[in-house]
């Protein structure tokens, strides 16, 4: 079956989705995804997996690789800058996924010094060949996600390679590469209406999404056939619906999932804090105890924590005094607008100029406990339960440090996959290897000893000497020791050591064992004869020893 492209798949394989989760790292995880989905999103990515990696680690493609049946329509994201690696990592998913994307919009310093992303944009001869190459051999369609060149001609000119190349959604970020951190500004949604405009391929829109009055207003404006939300996501999954519920409730219905599709605990500590920026003004307490938890249990219980403190204040009649400059009170979901560059400059300004104030003691309200140094019960990190109290890994199995937990590990032996050291695994291995090349040499022992039992002493009726193949014996000059035909034996395992073809070499100054000597002399009275052999007659049988 032919796959479907543009708008054809937009609409039969999607649904005509216009609600799309973006691709975060380490935030749009599966649980973050269904929380999304149960919420008005009809599209979601996984955040961004680097393809070489994807390809050559099989750790690392098993932790990519979560998802279940309700996790449809779903694009897995790669960042590539080869078309093989791109194709490699997308072969792999293919069958569990309706679309790969190629990440072109990455901005951050990782990003340029593995030359992916973003700082890809101004190789378009290697953009088409990885989005050419990947569209040609999948089964499933291939889409991309840009960011806006430095003007309008370039950027639609991008975009049109990128529909030749073969994309079959192309999403737009409105800023630029350059537009990050404290430079990030607004985006530009007249680039992206130029692009949805010269393209014939679905559009989506990214960038200035906090509300889904936004959502709205993008659709109208720049004609999109899909709007999606990275932050606006994170600091409310409702913004789909229009809703700004307690965090106290999505934070619970969250770890519910996580409970259900487990996930690493940095990603349910970075969405918590998001969830939280603004309550977490207001209970100070909590931003401690969240960062000092380290099970999803504690933070359940700092959640529940979380609830008591905001109940409190919701109680009373005047909610304005719990804004704090928001458009809600501090306890509801509701959009983080970044700082400008002014303010940020001047608030880092504040703090160096604070911390050297600490620093020297001179501050009035300096707490010494706030850096842990009182002796106090804040701890920043979990300390390795040894004596050598450095920090812990939260993915070690004995709670150590990477050093600590080798020797116990190598003591024990025992596993450790946080640190990665195998020595159970291994130790396991070389046993497995050694039975069973000491099953092997057995089973070669006792082949080896039933062929020498069938070993045996063999003459034909015609009394010639042969080999196990039928051939005639040969001494060392190569002349033949028969001087008749012969037939070859019916059993190849039958080795014939020695026949003796008449009475004078029987009676020649062969050197023959004494036991066999005698044992010739009584066959010989039995049978009536003086050395004779009577027709009939043969020593097939007889094993020499020596």
């Amino acid at each position: 079956m032919a796959k479907k492209e543009g708008y054809d798949f937009w609409r039969e394989d999607l649904g005509k989705p216009k609600y799309v989760l973006a691709p975060m790292v380490a935030q749009s995880e599966l649980p973050w995804r269904l929380l999304s989905r149960r919420h008005g999103a009809q599209l979601c990515y996984t955040p961004m997996f680097h393809s070489q990696l994807f390809v050559k680690d099989s750790r690392y493609r098993k932790s990519a690789i979560t998802t279940c049946p309700e996790d449809k329509p779903l694009f897995f994201q790669f960042c590539a800058n080869t078309p093989e690696s791109f194709l490699g990592a997308a072969k792999l998913v293919e069958d569990i996924c309706q679309g790969v994307d190629l990440n072109l919009g990455c901005p951050q310093g990782i990003a340029k010094r593995g030359h992916y992303g973003a700082f890809l944009q101004d190789e378009w001869d290697l953009i088409f060949k990885i989005i050419n190459h990947a569209h040609k051999n999948l089964s499933i369609p291939v889409t991309c996600k840009i960011r806006v060149l430095e003007s309008k001609e370039r950027t639609v000119e991008y975009a049109k390679m990128l529909e030749r190349a073969g994309a079959q959604i192309i999403t737009v970020h409105g800023r630029t590469r350059e537009m990050k951190g404290i430079l990030t500004g607004l985006a530009d949604w007249d680039l992206i209406k130029a692009v949805k405009q010269a393209v014939k391929v679905p559009v989506f829109a990214n960038g200035n999404i906090q509300s889904l009055g936004d959502v709205q207003r993008c659709l109208e404006e720049t004609g999109v056939d899909g709007v999606m939300s990275a932050e606006g996501n994170l600091y409310n999954p409702y913004i789909f619906e229009g809703k700004y519920p307690p965090v106290w409730e999505v934070a619970t219905e969250y770890l519910q999932l996580v409970k259900e599709y487990p996930c690493s605990l940095s990603s349910v500590r970075g969405h918590l804090f998001k969830l939280w920026i603004h309550a977490l003004e207001k209970h100070q307490h909590l931003r401690s105890s969240l960062g000092k938890a380290h099970s999803l249990e504690d933070m359940s219980a700092v959640c529940q924590e979380m609830k008591k403190c905001c109940e409190m204040d919701s109680s009373d009649e005047d909610t304005e005094k719990h804004k704090n400059g928001n458009l809600h009170p501090y306890w509801l979901c509701q959009p983080y607008f970044r700082p400008s560059a002014e303010e940020t400059l001047k608030k880092g300004e504040e703090t160096v100029k604070k911390r050297k104030l600490e620093e020297l003691g001179e501050e009035e309200n300096y707490h010494l406990e706030a850096k842990n140094q009182t002796g106090s019960e804040k701890v920043m990190y979990r300390l390795c339960q040894s004596p050598c109290r450095s920090p812990c890994s939260l993915r070690c199995v004995f709670k150590l440090c990477k050093q600590c937990c080798k020797v116990k590990a190598k003591s024990i032996p025992a596993d450790c996959p946080g640190h990665k050291l195998m020595f159970k695994s291994r130790l396991e291995k070389k046993k497995r290897e050694s039975e069973d090349k000491l099953k092997t040499d057995s089973n070669r022992t006792e082949t080896v000893e039933e062929d020498s039992k069938t070993l045996s002493v063999s003459t034909p009726m015609n009394g010639n000497i042969m080999t196990t193949d039928g051939r005639d014996c040969k001494d060392d000059s190569g002349s033949s020791l028969n001087n008749c035909s012969h037939s070859p034996l019916e059993s190849e395992n039958e080795v014939l050591i020695e026949s003796v073809c008449d009475q004078e070499k029987t009676n020649s100054s062969i050197d023959v064992p004494g036991n066999f000597k005698e044992q010739t002399e009584k066959d010989e009275m039995v049978s009536g004869t003086s050395g004779e052999v009577q027709e009939g007659d043969s020593v097939i049988g007889r094993t020499m020893t020596s």
